[in-house]
């Protein structure tokens, strides 16, 4: 496919009204900023059942001072993917001012100003949107903005504004020599009418686009200065551990406060259905007051649920029909007339978000009002849950947003302002709430566990002539986006399954939802990719092992309807020495995928060892995003998402064995180490197509390119994840 189908589906859910929705009066407006500046009012396009939209549509706010600054307020969060260095670089770029003269403030809480176009006006950072959702609209308000303030200056100057231009924050007019700044014209220009026809640059003006740039937020990491949401400290604030039951569904049967109350700094034992809280005056306190409070669960009725049997029902839900998810051709018919047929099934597990910053939110409930400081990737329905929880009306919660440190996902949900908010009803004063390690990983919400059974049928020459493909598992848009959960499909969970890149002419997948008992499940990096991609991309080289061909040039014959996919898969073999003689033991596995607007595919070498452990040696990755805005923000993301994609190919596993998560610490949900990071190459193809997303699509890539390898060297194929060293173990 062309384009990442997932905001194309929410698109059909959501129709754009039939008025152009890029339109210049209705993009734009400006006023007079605070001190006389130019406010720009850019009005992003949004998805809406409602015939006008007008009222519906998400604003970003650019203002220029009469000092001459550029503030963007950004509706986007900041959690390590460069997004606050990326989108000023839009602004920067058409305004003709220097990257580091754009200051950033984050958006209040608005769906209905700041929401995401991409993810149904929902005030969301996630789903790899970010500038797929801000390229051309915050670039036509840079431009807009450029060419208002040439316009006043020309005015003052009275002489035709085409004989003017701006450079660097000003504005010049070459025939007189004469010169004014931004700020100078600020006020002039905030008067100016809204240019009904805007010019962008062209791709061969760009200063800042396509060039590598400095992340806008390091020195601040770097220094100490920057906030996280686990760094605000209210005055009077006090800290609080949290302890939830330990199983799904439990209860508080008994406690003893009078013990916890006895450890010195401990202030208060917060109790409430299925968690308890110790307020202390540090974090040393809070955490001796929860040992001491010796709390005695009910467990309830998960008490004796285990992962096979949440695996046992996956499985038994494929054995019969579901929901189409596509079809093309005739599957069953092809089958009958296949010359070779392959059939296999794929499991993956849970899998835990594991953030370095663990879950935190710190809140001050009064009869009044509420405040709530957090990370969140959904700062309007942080709000919305705290009001919920309160009963206070919307407009009494005010909720300070701060820099994420990992979201993965994560923190597109808002249970951990649930508890903050709870706990901070029954304290006087400010509380934070800091997750332990432990309550992270046991309490996350995660990425559902799959089962899934596929069938192939190959020629006489080994081409596919069919493929079928039927899967069961949880539904994350049905709970939290659910009005594009539909006729049971949903966008999200069949991405990466449907609208293969490969020349299928008999295609079929359908797909089951099927809820795991107790177990909460939500959006995890490169979501419905990071299990599909894994499942189909294994498929197809099994499909290539069957038909006794190279796994790269059985790939290429399938893509001639797809050049961009072809190019980037024939650059990464070229790339990684794809075919060149390895070590004994040693493999390369490929993958290929379109996912989130971006084509990636993907060269692992991994080495098996004797007793089947598998280091991954090296990682050859090229992809084509598009027009690409900070390439050393690219080649970040992919390197993090490789990190991320390979830790849950070694390691990521989560079990339960009477209704617990049996892992708890990096000790047992282990992350990769440094010593074990591979070497990762990226290879950008440069072109003028809008942007892609970056955030995800490295991880979705990683895993089926190191199953594949472990095949390579091994000749043992890898259906289930993570790695089971035992089963590549060699005879002694």
């Amino acid at each position: 496919m062309d384009e990442d189908h997932f905001p194309a589906l929410i698109a059909e859910t959501y129709p754009l009204p039939a008025e152009n929705p890029l339109s210049r009066r209705r993009l734009l407006q400006a006023s007079l900023a605070m001190g006389g500046g130019l406010l720009l009012n850019v009005r992003l396009p949004i998805a809406t059942a409602e015939a006008d939209s007008a009222d519906f549509t998400p604003d970003a706010f650019i203002r220029v001072a009469g000092d001459g600054r550029v503030t963007l307020t950004m509706p986007y969060v900041e959690m390590g993917q460069g997004t606050y260095t990326s989108i000023p670089m839009l602004i920067a770029e058409e305004l003709e001012v220097d990257l580091g003269q754009v200051r950033l403030e984050h958006a209040p809480p608005n769906d209905k100003i700041y929401g995401n176009p991409l993810l149904a006006g929902v005030q969301a950072t996630g789903g790899s949107t970010a500038i797929r959702a801000a390229w051309q609209p915050l670039r036509e308000a840079g431009a807009a903005a450029r060419m208002m303030l040439i316009a006043a200056a020309a005015k003052r100057w009275n002489v035709d504004p085409a004989s003017c231009r701006a450079e660097q924050g000003a504005v010049l007019h070459d025939a007189s020599g004469r010169t004014l700044k931004y700020g100078e014209l600020a006020s002039d220009a905030a008067r100016m009418a809204v240019p009904d026809k805007i010019a962008l640059k062209t791709p061969a003006e760009f200063r800042l686009i396509g060039n590598a740039a400095k992340r806008l937020d390091t020195p601040a990491k770097v220094n100490g200065t920057a906030i996280f949401g686990i760094d605000a400290r209210p005055s009077g604030v006090k800290i609080a551990a949290l302890a939830q039951s330990p199983v799904f569904g439990g209860r508080v049967r008994s406690l003893n406060e009078a013990a916890a109350k006895a450890v010195k700094g401990v202030r208060q034992v917060v109790r409430l259905e299925d968690a308890v809280a110790v307020v202390a005056d540090h974090t040393g306190a809070a955490k001796k007051g929860m040992e001491a409070l010796a709390v005695d669960w009910e467990e309830g009725a998960n008490a004796k649920l285990a992962s096979a049997d949440i695996a046992a029902v996956l499985e038994q839900a494929v054995e019969s029909p579901a929901p189409v998810a596509q079809n093309i051709g005739n599957v069953d018919q092809a089958l009958t007339s296949a010359v070779t047929k392959i059939d296999a099934t794929y499991f993956v597990p849970f899998l835990a978000h594991a953030t370095m910053e663990p879950m935190n939110c710190t809140a001050h409930v009064r009869a009044d009002g509420c405040e709530v400081w957090v990370g969140t990737q959904v700062l309007a329905r942080a709000q919305a849950e705290a009001a919920k929880v309160t009963g206070l009306p919307l407009e009494k919660v005010t909720v300070h947003n701060h820099l994420i440190g990992g979201g993965f996902g994560r923190r597109l949900e808002v249970d951990g302002v649930t508890r903050a908010v709870q706990v901070a009803q029954q304290v006087d004063g400010p509380v934070k709430v800091i997750w332990t390690r432990e309550e992270d990983i046991q309490h996350d919400m995660y990425r559902p566990a799959w089962f899934d059974r596929l069938s192939a049928g190959l020629d006489g020459q080994g081409r596919p002539i069919a493929w079928s493909h039927r899967f069961a598992g949880s539904s994350v848009i049905a709970r939290w986006l659910p009005q594009a959960y539909n006729n049971g499909l949903d966008p999200d969970t069949t991405e990466g399954a449907i609208g293969l890149l490969y020349d299928l002419p008999n295609f079929h997948v359908e797909y089951r939802r099927v809820e795991p008992q107790g177990v909460p499940t939500a959006f995890w990096r490169s979501v419905g990719p990071s299990h599909n991609v894994f499942v189909t991309e294994s498929f197809i080289d099994e499909l290539a092992a069957a038909a006794k061909q190279d796994p790269v040039a059985y790939r290429s014959a399938l893509l001639d309807k797809v050049p961009r996919a072809k190019a980037v898969l024939l650059l990464a073999a070229e790339k990684a020495g794809w075919g060149q003689p390895l070590p004994e033991g040693v493999g390369r596995g490929v993958s290929l995928q379109s996912a989130f607007a971006t084509y990636m595919a993907q060269v692992a070498e991994v080495e098996v060892s004797k007793d089947g452990t598998v280091r991954v040696r090296r990682i050859v990755c090229a992809l084509d995003c598009g027009t690409v805005v900070n390439p050393d923000t690219v080649e970040a993301q992919v390197q993090g998402a490789v990190i991320f994609g390979i830790t849950a190919a070694l390691y990521g596993e989560i079990t339960i064995k009477d209704g617990r998560v049996e892992q708890s610490n990096f000790d047992s949900y282990q992350m990769l180490r440094i010593n074990e990071a591979p070497e990762i190459e990226v290879h950008i193809v440069q072109n003028t197509e809008p942007p892609g997303g970056m955030g995800e699509p490295g991880v979705s890539a990683v895993v089926p390119a190191i199953a594949n390898a472990v095949f390579a060297a091994t000749g043992k194929r890898l259906r289930k994840m993570p790695i089971d060293a035992d089963a590549l173990k060699q005879p002694a």
